[in-house]
């Protein structure tokens, strides 16, 4: 399981460069992921087609299946608000929490959230500036207020919205991430 999250998170990054795009959230599942994706050159379809096609010839690859992983075309949804980013970011990075997967989102490593928190260079290729910068004009005070909003529970009007509306941004078979 563990391999093949880092083979996910390793394609997104390789992805950033390729396909010239922001990758400003994730959050891996054992059945799905949600991803928050900035495509200045409009390229969504392509990179997405990218990202499920080699993660599924890597994960067939290595358990010895063949065939399709992910049921369906992506789901997506274009954000013109800002504010729309940061209660998306939170619903994001809240969803093993929401899930009784973790109590808390810091216990959870396959998402961008720690790299939200963090300053390692590891943590470059994460579109993080933007939305951080949306918190506070003072680069000190932003992750200690993008703390305590994450830390709030998503709004119901969001949540509700996001499951009507998106469901799932993709939806994987059960077994896409378990191995």
């Amino acid at each position: 399981m563990k391999n093949d999250y880092l083979s996910f998170i390793d394609i997104l990054q390789k992805s950033v460069g390729l396909w010239k795009v922001n990758i400003a959230a994730y959050c891996l599942m054992t059945n799905h992921y949600h991803l928050l994706i900035q495509t200045p050159q409009a390229n969504l379809s392509r990179c997405m087609r990218h990202i499920n096609g080699i993660y599924t010839q890597r994960f067939n690859k290595t358990h010895d299946c063949d065939g399709q992983l992910f049921r369906g075309r992506y789901k997506s949804i274009l954000l013109d608000f800002d504010s729309y980013v940061l209660e998306l970011v939170r619903y994001i990075h809240r969803n093993p929490v929401r899930a009784g997967i973790v109590d808390t989102m810091d216990k959870y490593p396959w998402s961008s959230h720690p790299g939200y928190l963090s300053d390692a260079k590891k943590w470059n290729w994460l579109y993080k500036d933007f939305v951080l910068s949306l918190f506070s004009p003072n680069k000190r005070e932003r992750k200690r207020e993008y703390r305590i909003f994450v830390s709030n529970i998503d709004s119901e009007e969001l949540e509700k919205f996001i499951v009507e509306k998106i469901s799932l941004l993709c939806s994987a078979k059960k077994h896409s991430f378990n191995g």
